[in-house]
């Protein structure tokens, strides 16, 4: 078991060129990402183009929101997106998330999977089912907080 995996999907009553601008652009994500609002004073900063490929951005924040890097590494628009993740604190991690945008008629399955390395408490975790629990609840929020955000008018 070198590299965990956890994946959500969520059934967005949206087109998928109507979602694909709210992850593609780092900017977008202040309007749906689980983790906002963990820390009211985090610190944020955007690197590279507005957004595709190369785009970046940066967090720092206290224990809850800790500190870490995002880059978008790869995009077919508009069905997929994968970000580069690396976490400095509370500790040290890398991963892969990646957003599969999948027609379904009028509506959009979208599906986000993160894949990276054990670290030692995802050793401990996973086998469990605490790690997929843990990260799991927090994709079911952001997918859907992205529902609410592309089917508002």
């Amino acid at each position: 078991m070198a590299d965990y995996t956890v994946t959500r999907s969520e059934l967005i009553n949206a087109l998928p060129d109507q979602i694909y601008p709210l992850i593609v652009d780092l900017h977008e994500w202040q309007k749906w990402s689980p983790w906002e609002g963990l820390d009211p004073d985090l610190n944020r900063t955007y690197s590279g183009p507005q957004a595709g490929p190369g785009a970046g951005y940066a967090w720092s924040g206290n224990r809850k929101a800790g500190k870490g890097t995002m880059t978008i590494a790869d995009v077919t628009e508009p069905t997929r997106v994968a970000v580069d993740v690396a976490f400095e604190k509370p500790m040290k991690s890398s991963s892969t998330s990646v957003f599969t945008l999948a027609p379904r008629g009028a509506k959009t399955e979208v599906t986000w999977t993160m894949t990276g390395p054990h670290s030692l408490f995802s050793r401990i975790a996973a086998p469990l089912g605490l790690f997929d629990k843990l990260i799991g609840k927090d994709f079911e929020k952001g997918l859907a907080a992205l529902k609410s955000t592309a089917e508002s008018p």
